[in-house]
């Protein structure tokens, strides 16, 4: 009987871990972004490394997390690894979500399509970019539900902000729902 119940609970978290992944990446197995062009001349191995999040619109799999970051590194089938992590201050403790990302077309284009569950994939596009120095990127997913101001610090100048919100603005994106991330309280927390 133990063995029987044990496959039984196996199954609820299989079944569990993909209506997970059905409710996080949409009802499709691809989700495409509609919005802002993508930025071109794009270099990925310039891409790869610790990204922070400063701002975003708030969206469930990150509600309530701080201090969140975003590692990419390239793997060599030519998809980039991702790695988000944040802090659930409400739990005291650090998550982890893994993914893979690829591009929908030339890898010169910063068009990917993500997936942290199996087959099911957003998408992940780059539409304002750093060029120069790739220290900031503004991004978006599928719909004007989703939005990103990403940097390679945890603290960003206000004219980048300010620019970031405009933009964004412009583009129809509902700017003053933005959550701006805290960096550095978790250290403070347990000093």
């Amino acid at each position: 009987m133990k063995t029987a119940e044990r496959k039984i609970k196996r199954l609820g978290v299989g079944l569990c871990a993909l209506l997970a992944g059905v409710l996080l990446s949409g009802c499709g197995p691809e989700e495409e972004v509609e919005g802002p062009d993508p930025v071109t001349d794009f270099e990925v191995s310039r891409y790869m490394g610790k990204w922070y999040e400063i701002a975003r619109l708030e969206n469930r799999f990150e509600r309530g997390l701080t201090e969140i970051s975003a590692e990419y590194t390239l793997r060599e089938d030519g998809s980039v690894k991702v790695l988000n992590r944040g802090f659930a201050k409400a739990k005291g403790k650090w998550k982890e979500a893994e993914g893979k990302a690829l591009f929908i077309g030339d890898s010169d284009v910063a068009d990917l399509k993500v997936s942290f569950f199996g087959p099911f994939y957003g998408g992940y596009r780059v539409f304002g970019l750093d060029q120069k120095g790739y220290q900031w990127a503004y991004i978006t997913g599928p719909g004007r539900k989703y939005l990103w101001l990403l940097a390679r610090s945890p603290k960003v100048s206000d004219a980048r902000k300010k620019h970031f919100v405009e933009t964004a603005k412009a583009l129809g994106y509902d700017t003053d729902a933005l959550v701006w991330v805290e960096h550095g309280e978790v250290k403070r927390l347990f000093r």
